[in-house]
């Protein structure tokens, strides 16, 4: 017991040295080239992002049923090569499963097809055939509801039918509307494997992804890797300019009004929800126009720091972008201390 004693010391020790960096000063760096560029400019760039958009000129470059979450109510048809009595066409339960010859039941709720051929395959080489070959088609899909809100001609809640992208529902939406700020915030309810987790853990709800997107890489230089799938119950939220944005580790990312008021840095961060325990609070950044418009200065800054008095709580401009880093350390002491959780029964971290 004393050695257990020993190591969640050394832990909490660690935690508390990293958590109690020494402040950074500010520091400005020049970055050319703004992905975001300040209006006007920014608003006929809006118009150029709606002929992406509108036209379809993009290509996903993705096959549409390779990241689709099976759901209830979707028709499936399974079929086996080794033995044509094992083809079956079947629709899944309201509960998320299915039920398959020699196999019995099996839980498909949250897996893609290729994910599904994969288990049905292994449980079929396990007692039945050598290297079989399964393949699993979607034949009808269930209706899925995607929520868009914000800078868009036409915000509401969507219902689609099989594999949607951020450019197809952009498009069902009419596009963006010439107010829209430069970033997106794809915002995700936990996933059917986390509601489990949380059951057997009986912890609290766990909280929604958010993903952040940056409409004119997205649109204009055309990253294809921010078409991001969407899933049953995604919300798009795209902020209208004017705002300041906040996002990386922190509860709440998104985008917050100025309404005319001055904002410092360490009220923005409040307005996020504070920083998440994995945040890098020493190596947040501040992205901001250049009073010349054709460049972008990097801010960096110390959370903490500002947090206790020791460096100065920056005023934010409109359009400021906020990023707060992952710090590694915490991210791995976090997992370490969850692990030893379960080995000795400590109490959580509380405030790290």
């Amino acid at each position: 017991m004393l050695g257990k004693k020993t190591v969640l010391f050394h832990l909490l020790f660690l935690v508390f040295i990293f958590s109690c960096a020494s402040p950074q000063p500010s520091k400005r760096e020049t970055i050319s080239s703004s992905p975001f560029p300040p209006e006007p400019q920014y608003s006929r760039q809006v118009k150029a992002m709606n002929d992406k958009i509108l036209m379809g000129v993009l290509s996903t470059r993705r096959d549409p049923h390779q990241d689709y979450r099976i759901g209830p109510e979707d028709l499936l048809e399974v079929s086996v090569f080794e033995d044509e009595k094992l083809n079956k066409m079947v629709r899944v339960s309201s509960q998320g499963n299915i039920s398959l010859p020699l196999l019995g039941i099996l839980r498909v709720k949250g897996l893609t097809p290729y994910e599904l051929e994969k288990e049905i395959r292994e449980l079929l080489a396990e007692k039945y055939f050598q290297n079989p070959n399964v393949s699993v088609f979607i034949k009808e899909y269930r209706s899925q509801r995607i929520s868009v809100m914000g800078a868009v001609e036409k915000s509401g809640v969507f219902d689609v039918t099989g594999q949607k992208t951020v450019l197809d529902i952009l498009a069902m939406a009419g596009g963006l509307k010439g107010d829209a700020g430069p970033l997106l915030f794809l915002i995700r309810p936990a996933s059917p494997q986390e509601e489990l987790v949380k059951e057997k853990k009986d912890l609290d709800e766990p909280p929604p992804k958010t993903f952040m997107i940056d409409l004119e890489e997205l649109l204009v230089k055309g990253d294809i890797s921010l078409n991001l799938p969407l899933i049953h119950g995604d919300v798009i939220n795209i902020p209208v300019s004017g705002k300041i944005f906040v996002g990386g580790e922190v509860r709440s990312p998104g985008g917050f009004p100025l309404g005319g008021k001055k904002v410092t840095v360490g009220q923005a961060i409040t307005l996020a929800g504070g920083l998440s325990p994995k945040a890098a609070g020493s190596e947040t950044k501040i992205f901001r126009y250049s009073e010349k418009g054709t460049e972008r200065e990097m801010l960096s800054i110390n959370v903490y720091a500002i947090q206790k008095g020791e460096s100065e709580d920056l005023y934010l401009k409109e359009n400021d972008i906020i990023m707060v880093h992952k710090s590694g350390t915490k991210a791995f002491l976090i997992e370490f201390w969850d692990f030893l959780k379960g080995r000795v029964g400590a109490v959580g971290l509380g405030s790290l």
